[in-house]
């Protein structure tokens, strides 16, 4: 089965991230694809690569982070809401270069785009789940 998530919540006010990410675990395990993760709301700090939990706290980003890079595929593609981050203050290179801002805040293993890869995921796949409000 195709499985596309969506996460509402930011990565350490809520549950939704933790859970949508054992959640994909557990489905890559059982043989499952995941096909991407869209981070929505205020789960675009989900992505923020400048998060610096205490060594004994998990580290959500890197978790995403590391999911998408175990997969030879690049899959889950894992794609941050242009609107959500920029109202937020994410910015990735291209999008700190075009708005003349110094310096960016994205993971690179994450990607800035629009709610087209949304819809795009909720067609591709087989179910899109959504964790967060």
């Amino acid at each position: 089965m195709k499985i596309s998530i969506q996460i509402n919540e930011g990565p350490y006010q809520h549950q939704a991230s933790d859970t949508a990410y054992l959640f994909a675990k557990a489905a890559i395990d059982a043989g499952h694809e995941i096909f991407r993760v869209f981070f929505y709301h205020d789960g675009v700090n989900n992505a923020s690569r400048f998060t610096m939990p205490p060594q004994d706290d998990r580290n959500v980003v890197n978790q995403w982070a590391e999911l998408n890079i175990k997969n030879a595929s690049g899959e889950p593609e894992l794609v941050v809401c242009i609107a959500a981050a920029l109202r937020r203050g994410m910015l990735d290179e291209s999008e700190a270069n075009k708005n003349g801002v110094e310096g960016n805040n994205i993971h690179p293993a994450f990607r800035i785009s629009g709610l087209g890869q949304l819809i795009e995921a909720g067609i591709q796949s087989d179910r899109l789940v959504v964790f967060g409000d």
